[in-house]
């Protein structure tokens, strides 16, 4: 019994950790299109485009295009 709680606990952890590093948010272009992504987007890259996810197909977009990303709650 006292071998399978510190498994129990590392678990949890685990858990708690993988839906901490999930952050829904939403990327709202000049033209006014949204797109809704599952992770937030990544908005360091040094070749001047913000990508994300969407159906499963990396999407680039210009930065001077984004309007703003916000998270969703």
């Amino acid at each position: 019994m006292s071998k399978k709680i510190p498994g129990l606990l590392a678990v949890l952890a685990g858990s708690f950790v993988m839906a901490a590093c999930s952050t829904p948010s939403t990327v709202t272009t000049n033209d006014g299109k949204t797109d809704y992504t599952a992770d937030a987007p990544q908005t360091d890259t040094d070749d001047g485009f913000v990508r994300y996810e969407k159906d499963g197909h990396e999407v680039k977009v210009n930065k001077s295009d984004v309007k703003r990303i916000e998270e969703v709650n």
